[in-house]
């Protein structure tokens, strides 16, 4: 299982560049199975700059909460449905298993055999032990079962209930019996008899086994073959090739009616409680078109193997992906402020600098150590840091983003400015996307005594695209805020050539009376000169949750 490297929920370009990076990064100094991955959908400036930098986007991952995939033996042994009992009986105590699955020609699950199911259609009850010479099955598979050789053969495959019966009597009385049932369904064991053959195969039974390896005459083997009679020479003697006959019959008789089977995406947790009172050996587990991926049993379930993840540009459960609470973080690289009950198992290696992009982290990591990225890796870091500074004219810009950039650009396949520009007249996401889009696209949320917000971000060339939309964005505001059970929910609208912003809102209205920033409308702010969500909004709108908590009393 490799180590995951994850930006946070509802991904911008800082978040899926620095994953990226830094997977790389890893893999050239102390993970070689370092792996880049994101848990939302990658808007259309990362797009365009992964696309400039000629870079796979990273590995979609929406949750990695241990699934039964993971836990799941592939190399599984099983029935076909056309085989007998005997042969799936050998296999399972070959390997001593107490259950097996039963596939048909297509792979699909039909249902699991178990040991006691055999035992039971081998050892019938005394009160249905009339019952126990019914075979059903076929004239090959009982020749299988019994190792034995065609004399003649007639409609080998066709799938038949047989009646058996022993020539345990005198030739008189046996041909008298046998004249009581339908011979195309009477199979008769017989051993080296002449006297009980021939009228068996004048009445035409369906099949004659001659046990002992006998072969019958010339002139009744011509007769068998005139009523399509077929005939078997078995090398067993008359008792053993009774009991192998019995357990010819075809496996699917031995299916459980019920049984429990799992898609492989179904979570681990719940199972454990879910099965603990199963009497069930094995549970297999389907792919999404049923075909059977393999098998687990309940021991598989206890110590499940563990997800092991690299947060970069987030370091809360809130912004994480789903299930991140069950894996074992290793580190957290970041440029944000803390919060969201992180822990971890162990120690960890935990990086938070206030810089302007987390991708000035990591190449700063590369140069440290003396590596030099490749041109597309560089590009990335790149774009990152362009994006979280808008090209170093952002407040939370600094100094070494400045420097970091310098020097990344010596390694670009692009000039850094033609790219900044090309990288922010990329399509408008007020333009191309719904506004369900737009307010969910790059939305954090965060709990600050004991409110719940959720803050979104979008960055425009000008407000053109904002006031056509305002009232559709509101409404999907208001929606997102009642869905994700938020006490407030805002979404600022940045154009990043004047350095201004709009501040829409929706949810409690103390709060949204209690912002201290012109009004414009109800819902809307105007915010003159902010443009960082996390270096002058959030700090902010914290300030106002604090003030508005402490008038709740």
């Amino acid at each position: 299982m490799p180590t995951l490297v994850f930006g946070h929920k509802n991904p911008d370009t800082d978040a899926i560049c620095s994953a990226l990076a830094y997977a790389d990064f890893l893999c050239r100094t102390e993970r070689p199975d370092a792996l880049a991955a994101c848990c939302g959908e990658i808007n259309a400036r990362t797009k365009f700059a992964l696309q400039q930098a000629k870079m796979d986007p990273p590995r979609l991952i929406m949750d990695v909460r241990p699934t039964v995939s993971q836990i799941a033996q592939r190399e599984v042994i099983f029935a076909h449905e056309g085989e007998s009992l005997h042969t799936a009986f050998n296999r399972m105590r070959q390997r001593d298993l107490r259950s097996l699955p039963v596939l048909n020609a297509e792979g699909k699950l039909l249902g699991l055999v178990s040991i006691t199911k055999l035992v039971g259609l081998l050892l019938p009850d005394y009160q249905d032990i009339d019952h126990a010479r019914n075979i059903e099955t076929s004239l090959c598979r009982i020749c299988e079962a019994l190792k034995g050789d065609f004399q003649h053969v007639y409609q080998p495959e066709e799938e038949v209930e047989f009646l058996l019966s022993v020539a345990a009597y005198s030739a008189e009385k046996f041909t008298e019996k046998i004249h009581h049932y339908p011979p195309e369904r009477l199979l008769i064991v017989a051993g080296d008899r002449p006297t009980v053959i021939k009228p068996a195969i004048e009445y035409g039974v369906r099949g004659l086994v001659i046990t002992g390896g006998y072969n019958i005459s010339d002139e009744l083997l011509a007769l068998a073959r005139e009523r399509n009679v077929t005939v078997i020479s078995s090398p067993h003697d008359t008792a053993s090739t009774t009991l192998l006959i019995k357990c010819a019959k075809r496996i699917t008789l031995a299916l459980e009616p019920d049984y429990i089977a799992h898609n492989e995406h179904a979570l681990i947790k719940p199972l454990r409680h879910a099965l603990q009172d199963s009497a069930q050996p094995i549970f297999p587990v389907l792919n999404d078109a049923g075909k059977l991926l393999g098998v687990f049993s309940k021991s598989d379930l206890v110590n499940p193997p563990v997800c092991q993840l690299i947060l970069v540009d987030h370091n809360e459960f809130g912004q994480a992906v789903s299930g991140a609470e069950e894996a074992d973080i290793l580190e957290v690289i970041d440029h944000h402020r803390l919060g969201g009950g992180l822990t971890s198992r162990e120690p960890i290696r935990f990086i938070n600098e206030p810089l302007g992009s987390t991708c000035t982290i990591v190449a700063r990591m590369f140069r440290q150590r003396q590596i030099a990225p490749d041109p597309g890796i560089a590009l990335c870091m790149a774009a990152g840091i362009i994006s979280d500074t808008l090209h170093l004219t952002s407040p939370t810009t600094t100094e070494i983003d400045r420097e970091i950039l310098s020097w990344l650009g010596t390694m670009t396949p692009v000039p850094v400015s033609q790219f900044a520009d090309q990288f922010f007249a990329t399509g408008s996401a007020l333009q191309v996307n719904t506004p369900e889009v737009v307010v969910g696209a790059d939305c954090k949320q965060y709990e600050e005594n004991g409110w719940k917000i959720a803050v979104a971000q979008v960055e425009e060339l000008g407000f053109d695209h904002f006031w056509p939309k305002q009232n559709e964005l509101a409404a999907a505001l208001t929606e997102l805020q009642r869905s994700r059970q938020l006490d407030f929910a805002c979404l600022l609208i940045t154009d990043i050539t004047t350095h201004d912003s709009y501040l829409l809102c929706a949810g409690n209205e103390r709060i949204i009376g209690a912002i201290d920033y012109p009004r414009k409308e109800t819902n809307l702010f105007h915010l003159e000169g902010i443009v960082s969500r996390k270096k002058q909004l959030l700090p902010h709108l914290c300030n106002v949750l604090n003030k508005v908590a402490r008038d709740q009393g």
